[in-house]
């Protein structure tokens, strides 16, 4: 069988092990044996969903799920026949599997599921890559350089102030990943969780299974169906979005500052061409701005995809599952990239002051200049500092 393996993602392939087919195959599991445990399934018998795609028997044939796929629109249909064969063969109880529960349900805990877990490794990788512009922002609060607007040259500035405007991006986006919500979707058919009330014998039990299922998951229990308010999926998609862009901003930035006519900063990473031995590209930068500039066309379709009619419209909602893993892979995959990149950069004061002696078209107080580079620098490092505190160093973030 063909997979999806980041032959073509320079920016993404660094995250396709948190958000592959086999991972949101394993959330989907996960969700179908929380939720057995929710109803008083038993251990057993949730172990048996976990552990189906695992171990010498292996009882979810992938190539059924895709035919399934194929077939019903939907992978769950197909994954919950295979879990039911299972349970039959060893002689568990079927009564809780997938109870009261619709394909939406699966597939859309799953997905938050699959993202808490990406995120989580951004927001790790994000802390790492603070902690390194924080130490080359004071380092080089006093370090002039030549400021540049519209492409042309503009005044004097500093590196510290180069590196203290990356770092409150950087913290923008943690601040955004820190106010993110993680939703179960537990609702069934339509939305009502009649299904869940008349499998518990009691009205509101869908609440009660909802509650237990998000604790059992580790996500947010959102006190209500959201299967038709798209908001928590584009929450989501757009904190992964701004991600991605903020650190695709910065990878022009270091593109150009280590091009040889600059030559301000050096890039540790550099990739070869196939047509020019002599030529070292900027790899990591370059990973960083293809995710950037990815994020406009899967934004739109995930936002496109939320005004669906209906209690599951026809085609909309599955349109938003893959440009929601993309930019999951995206943001993921530039923030690997951005950590290697920082955790390499070497830095050249004194071609920067080159830079700034070639251009003498301006009038220059160069410790007016350092004295406003300075406060710039302090602001930014006590704003890095409430966002993430003063973590240790542990080398670099989430490894490819």
């Amino acid at each position: 069988m063909s997979t999806d393996w980041g032959l073509l993602e320079p920016a993404g392939a660094r995250g396709f092990e948190a958000s592959s087919d086999d991972a949101v195959l394993q959330a989907m599991l996960s969700v179908e044996a929380a939720l057995l445990l929710a109803w008083g399934g038993g251990q057993e018998a949730a172990d048996a969903v976990t552990d189906a795609v695992s171990g010498d028997s292996v009882v979810v044939d992938r190539a059924v799920l895709v035919d399934g796929v194929i077939r019903d629109g939907v992978p769950v249909v197909a994954l919950v026949a295979s879990l039911h064969a299972s349970f039959d063969l060893r002689g568990l109880p079927t009564e809780h599997l997938h109870a009261g529960a619709t394909s939406q349900d699966v597939v859309d805990s799953a997905l938050v599921l699959v993202a808490q877990r990406s995120l989580a490794d951004v927001r790790a990788g994000l802390v790492s890559i603070s902690l390194r512009l924080r130490a080359e922002a004071t380092t080089h609060a006093a370090s002039l350089r030549l400021a540049r607007t519209l492409g042309r040259d503009a005044a004097p500035s500093t590196l510290g102030v180069l590196f203290a405007g990356w770092l409150d991006a950087v913290g923008s986006v943690i601040e955004r990943l820190d106010r993110l919500d993680y939703p179960v979707q537990y609702a069934g058919a339509v939305g009502t969780g009649e299904q869940a009330d008349r499998h518990g014998g009691r009205s509101g039990a869908v609440d009660e299974i909802r509650a237990a299922l998000a604790a059992g998951l580790g996500l947010d229990d959102p006190g209500r169906s959201w299967q038709t308010d798209r908001a928590p999926v584009l929450d989501i998609a757009a904190v992964a979005a701004g991600t991605s862009v903020a650190l695709g901003r910065i990878g022009r930035e270091l593109t150009a500052l280590s091009s040889e006519q600059i030559g301000v900063l050096g890039l540790a990473s550099s990739g070869a061409s196939s047509a020019m031995p002599h030529k070292r590209n900027p790899v990591e930068a370059v990973a960083m701005t293809t995710a950037g500039l990815q994020v406009p066309g899967l934004l739109s379709t995930v936002a496109a995809s939320s005004l669906g009619v209906d209690e599951r419209p026809a085609g909309d909602w599955h349109a938003s599952w893959s440009p929601l893993r993309s930019l999951l892979r995206g943001a993921l995959g530039a923030t690997v990239a951005a950590d290697h990149v920082f955790h390499g950069l070497d830095v050249h004061p004194a071609a920067a002051l080159r830079d700034l002696e070639r251009a003498n078209g301006f009038g220059r107080d160069d410790a007016a200049t350092i004295a406003a580079s300075s406060r710039i620098v302090e602001a930014a490092v006590a704003r890095s500092i409430r966002i993430v505190g003063h973590p240790a160093p542990t080398g670099r973030g989430p490894r490819p």
